[in-house]
């Protein structure tokens, strides 16, 4: 019987069906956990992000690892190549909402929807003629995974232009157009709205940096909903002031939570979620159902679904 430690409880009839499979299951709270004896011969863990606190390398039976968001950069990915310990993440498991998430603020960013809650809560009957519509305009994706694509389905309807940048420029599905990462600039200076989709690896480290920002056009609105750190926020804000970036959505930030001191706050012109973009009501119910798989399959020796590719880091 193979052990599993969980760090999330899916309920008894959904852990149930992970003992037929036959494990043997412990479920312990993440925040906090640290390494037990009663670990020791751990092979499979299901967890978010216990590694600042839990200490893997004591688990030496430890040969699977699944986590239940789509980044990897809260695991030890150094030790777990080292170990040859297989990844798997949650690609796709929160592709759904996070689409809607973008929608909904490209919407809210051409609308000026900000203004209006204000006037609304200040009783204020006042016309915006400054209000544009997305028909016609060029959105552009920084990656092409399954947040981008998910939001390309939803935003056909519109009669949009849409754009993706990827490593080699191939062409994906729900695209008009694709650029490699060497034609980035050439994309930028074309985009109406920019989308961040991308993963976070040490490449992609403040790759939206001074000359991205550059490269852009006056007025652009930008959207991050990878991770903070792709982005270089000290030029975002700088952007931001200078009304080269007319407007922004933000659920990621380079620290979080975000501080209370940070300008964001305070900037009209900037919609904050506190990466929040994933949740839904369905979040559970997709993120068991790639779980109970990939234990099916690792119990029967098949190949597990979104092997993480180390090198690449997604």
């Amino acid at each position: 019987m193979k052990k599993a430690l969980f760090t999330y409880d899916y309920g008894k009839e959904k852990m149930n069906l992970i003992k037929e499979l036959g494990y043997d299951v412990i479920i312990k709270e993440e925040k906090g956990l640290v390494y037990s004896e009663e670990l020791k011969d751990v092979e499979v863990l299901v967890c978010y992000d216990p590694f600042s606190t839990l200490d893997i390398t004591k688990m030496e039976k430890l040969k699977w690892i699944q986590l239940s968001s789509i980044g990897i950069d809260q695991a030890p990915i150094d030790y777990i190549k080292e170990k040859g310990i297989i990844l798997t993440n949650n690609k796709g498991g929160y592709s759904i909402p996070i689409g809607e998430w973008i929608v909904m603020n490209i919407l809210q960013l051409a609308k000026n929807s900000i203004k209006f809650f204000e006037k609304q809560k200040n009783k204020m009957w006042k016309i915006d003629t400054s209000i544009i519509e997305i028909y016609g305009k060029t959105i552009g994706f920084i990656g092409t995974g399954t947040l981008a694509i998910e939001a390309t389905k939803r935003l056909k309807g519109f009669g949009v232009n849409i754009l993706g940048l990827n490593s080699n420029g191939r062409n994906v599905e729900g695209f008009n157009k694709c650029y490699s990462k060497d034609e980035m600039d050439d994309m930028l200076r074309l985009c109406d709205f920019v989308v961040v989709t991308i993963p976070y690896t040490k490449e992609t480290h403040h790759l939206i940096n001074k000359e991205r920002f550059d490269a852009m056009k006056d007025g652009v609105y930008f959207i991050n909903v990878a991770r903070g750190s792709v982005v270089d926020e000290v030029e975002l804000i700088k952007n931001l002031k200078s009304g080269k970036i007319k407007g922004a959505a933000l659920d990621v930030f380079e620290e979080e939570p975000l501080k209370e001191d940070n300008p964001l706050w305070n900037m009209e012109n900037v919609y904050i979620t506190p990466h929040n973009s994933w949740v839904s009501e369905m979040r559970n119910e997709r993120r068991f159902k790639l779980i109970y798989e990939n234990m099916k399959k690792y119990v029967e020796g098949e190949k597990l679904l979104n092997i993480v590719d180390l090198q690449k880091g997604y």
